[in-house]
């Protein structure tokens, strides 16, 4: 059995991404790693920063992204020129904000291997921990997506779909099986500046720049995560690979900890956190309804 890790990037160094260490966390699971990364900005480091991890498993696909504009397309499209590019039976994506712990990398080995002749399974479904403005807080309301796609079988013609958050074949919903494992999503976790110049960026990646102006259009230069006592603690421990970013966090002191909120996000609506007290309270944490992009089978 061989397992290829794949993902892409862009200016990923330049925002604050964990890229080295989402790379470096899925290594030890995988047989080789491709990584489409784009030509970025003049001022950012990102290609150093994957080149710098010197393992040989470590292969850099080269790419110039088209002109933004196409509503997020650009991502999956990135996403699939790795895909392409992977040899192993199953494909591992990890996209540069997510990373994966090392104790799930012995349950995602054998998981593979005890799948691996099965072909009903067509990808492994992954549970998320969504951390928020630190390392300390978690999202895990009814807003948030509690599970994805992030291992796929190899040569049955899996595609990345739309803003590359998830996969399909054809067109149709995969059919998986749990992962039994967590990815530690570290997206919102950032300077609130930068945080904010990520989000603009995003935008232009999506709607173009004209775009991106209008929809950003008022926004404070600082992104407001809210205050952080309305937010469940984490209380277990990081990736291993996750350490020194962690320990070098010196924006403490430009958060809210507490007293009342500036910014309503979507997840602090009333019926949204009316949702989450029911999940939370009478349904062990599972969602009611909501959008899934899979088809989950029992193995």
């Amino acid at each position: 059995m061989k397992i290829s890790g794949f993902s892409f990037a862009r200016n990923a160094v330049r925002y604050s991404f964990p890229i080295a260490e989402a790379i470096r966390s899925a290594l030890p699971l995988c047989d080789e790693f491709i990584i489409a990364l784009g030509k970025g900005d003049d001022d950012d480091r990102t290609r150093e920063a994957v080149f710098s991890i010197g393992d040989p498993k470590l292969r850099i696909i080269d790419t110039v992204w088209p002109q933004p504009g196409a509503g997020g397309h650009i991502y999956s499209g990135q996403t699939n020129i790795a895909l392409d590019a992977c040899t192993g039976d199953w494909c591992f994506y990890l996209q540069c904000d997510e990373v994966l712990h090392e104790r799930y990398l012995p349950v995602l080995r054998a998981r593979c291997q005890d799948l691996l002749a099965d072909r009903a399974v067509e990808g492994l479904l992954f549970t998320y921990r969504h951390f928020w403005g630190d390392y300390d807080h978690c999202q895990d309301g009814h807003k948030w997506y509690p599970a994805e796609i992030r291992m796929v079988r190899n040569g049955i013609g899996v595609r990345s779909i739309g803003d590359a958050q998830s996969f399909r074949i054809g067109g149709r919903k995969l059919r998986v099986a749990l992962a039994r494992a967590e990815i530690y999503h570290y997206g919102y976790v950032r300077p609130p500046r930068l945080m904010q110049r990520r989000n603009y960026a995003t935008e232009v990646n999506y709607w173009g720049t004209a775009g991106a102006d209008r929809r950003c259009a008022g926004r404070p230069p600082a992104y407001d995560f809210g205050p952080l006592d309305r937010v469940p603690v984490f209380r277990g421990t990081h990736p291993a690979v996750m350490r020194e970013r962690i320990a070098a966090m010196d924006w403490k002191h430009e958060l809210q900890y507490s007293g009342a909120p500036a910014t309503r996000h979507k997840h602090d609506r009333a019926k949204y956190r009316l949702l989450t007290w029911i999940e939370r309270t009478f349904l062990g944490g599972r969602r009611l309804g909501g959008y899934r992009n899979y088809v989950l089978i029992n193995r």
